[in-house]
Order: structure tokens, then sequence, then C-alpha cells
């Protein structure tokens, strides 16, 4: 990309998104374009056909999804499936009518089979059963990797699929009812320390290892990725290293200051017991992350403090 390219950014008040959008600023990439929700409804197929046809985007960053923790996936599957489902059919099939350069297409680990051998290799999508607690986010998230691929082959579209992991950071979703395990911790620790709660509940046995990534490592990523890879199979993005929920639960703990005790609830689900991407991919087409898990947690933290202060 030129810094004066015509890039569009799909989902730029997500925590995503709006990583990409602070990167991309602050490498001097002065045309970038976005919508909001009011504006562009992505599920509306004429409406995103009207909007390539008008504004004719030389690259795209599709980072626009529907997202959220079991719970959320639990309790709307329909809207899961269906919405990503929507969002990514229209962006890469009016990308494609529309002569777009590249496309880059935001995925996620969980496509990974639950029992898929660790750390998860890129040749390890669809080998084996879904995670039940998310495969509605999931296939909708394989459906846009294979329209890439598809697309690709049969069209010629430059197209090409990222696949984080956990992410975390600036403009996360701390709605316990929405939000995933590391933004939820953040928020629980917070209100339990405010309320002088003696206890914290928190899902699980605590013994599922997870993998995160700072936002702001992805939006490198996502930047250097576009500039630099041109492949048909995916590319995982990630740290390549793991902790348990447990362990986080304390390193949460001691960022917040919350001085009571984590209770786990060993009646709610745990999810995949380990899900660690392999990176070795990544590293041998030039990137790394760099920002450790406990500075992010305690910037994330601080974000969330200014943020309620602003409320």
């Amino acid at each position: 990309m030129e810094t004066s390219s015509k890039i569009y950014l799909a989902g730029h008040t997500g925590l995503v998104g709006s990583a990409i959008t602070r990167r991309l600023a602050s490498q001097g990439y002065c045309n970038i374009i976005t919508r909001e929700l009011d504006e562009l409804d992505l599920r509306n197929q004429a409406a995103v056909n009207e909007f390539f046809a008008s504004e004719q985007p030389e690259y795209v960053f599709l980072a626009a999804a529907k997202v959220g923790g079991i719970l959320a996936n639990s309790t709307y599957p329909a809207e899961f499936i269906a919405d990503n489902t929507m969002i990514a059919v229209n962006v890469i099939d009016a990308a494609w009518r529309n002569g777009v350069k590249k496309l880059e297409f935001l995925g996620s680990s969980c496509i990974y089979p639950k029992m898929a051998p660790q750390p998860l290799k890129e040749e390890y999508l669809l080998t084996g059963s879904l995670e039940p607690t998310n495969e509605w986010y999931a296939l909708a998230k394989i459906l846009g990797i294979k329209m890439c691929q598809a697309y690709r082959r049969q069209y010629g579209l430059n197209a090409i699929s990222l696949m984080p992991t956990n992410l975390y950071g600036p403009n996360d979703n701390f709605d316990l009812n929405s939000s995933h395990v590391l933004p939820a911790l953040i928020r629980k620790m917070h209100d339990a320390k405010n309320s002088r709660s003696e206890t914290v509940s928190i899902w699980g046995t605590g013994s599922p290892k997870r993998e995160f990534l700072h936002v702001d490592d992805l939006a490198d990523a996502a930047v250097f990725l576009m500039n630099n890879y041109d492949g048909e199979e995916i590319v995982n993005v990630g740290t390549g290293e793991d902790i348990t929920i447990k362990n986080l639960a304390e390193m949460v703990k001691d960022v917040v200051g919350y001085q009571g005790e984590l209770v786990y609830d060993t009646s709610k689900p745990d999810g995949t017991p380990r899900k660690l991407l392999d990176v070795s991919k990544l590293a041998g087409i030039g990137w790394k992350s760099h920002i450790e898990l406990k500075t992010g947690i305690e910037g994330t933290y601080e974000w969330y403090l200014n943020s309620q202060r602003l409320c």
C-alpha cells in the first residue's frame, strides 16, 4: 500500500478495527474510509454493493464482525452465524466486483477443531469437530476464509486471511453478558474491588489454557501482512505462549488490586481445553509480537478506568 492509497476499514469502531485505524494513521496512511453502522449495514448486500461502486477502495481490511464470549454465542447462535456470514459474503464479493487490489479477512483461532493437536498449525483447519460453545461464529469465519480462497482461485482476487488468537486491549467489550474472558475478569475484579465483595466467581475450573495477544500487536501484524504476504493459505497471528485461566485471573487480580478470593464455578463450561497457535509461519514471514501480557493488561485496565470516568 502507498500512504495515499484508498483504504476501506470495515468495523473501524470495534476492538480490532479501531486498533488497525490507529496503526494505519501512525504509519502515515492518510486516505482511510470508514462508515458507521447506521450509515452502512454490511449485512445489506445492495447497500454494500452501492458503497463499493461509489467509493472504489483499493485495499480492504475486513475487521467487522459480531463477536462475544461463551455466553453470547450460546444465547444468540442464529445472529452469530447469520450476521457474520452475510458480512463476509457481501464485502468479499463486492471487493471483487469493484476491482479491489487486495483484501485482508480477519478470522479467529476458534476456527480450529476442539481437540486438534497443540500448538495449532494452519493445516489443522477442518480436520475435526469444532468447539460447540462457539461453532456458529467459527463456521461463519471458516466460510469467509473459503470465500477468500475461492475468489482468489476463480477470479484472481488477492485476498488473504489472518487468524488472530484471543485479543484484548483498548475498546474491548467489558459487558459481562457478552465479553470474552480477559475483559470480563477485569470488569469483575474492578466491580468487586469497588463493592468490597469478598469473592469473585469465575466460570469453569480455571485449568484451560489460552493465548492472549494485545490488539495493538495484532494491528501491527495486520498492516505488515497486507504489505508483505500474498498467499492463499491462512496465517496464524499470536504470541506463541499461553497461560491457564487460573493464572490469568491471578494476574488480573494483581493488576486491579482486588484483595478477595477467587471462586471457580465448575458447573459452568470450560470451553476448549487449550488453544495455542503455532506462529512459526508468521515468524518466517518476518513478524513477532512485542507487548508482554501483564504490561498489556495494565494498559487495558488504565483504558477501562479512563473510559469509566468519561461516562
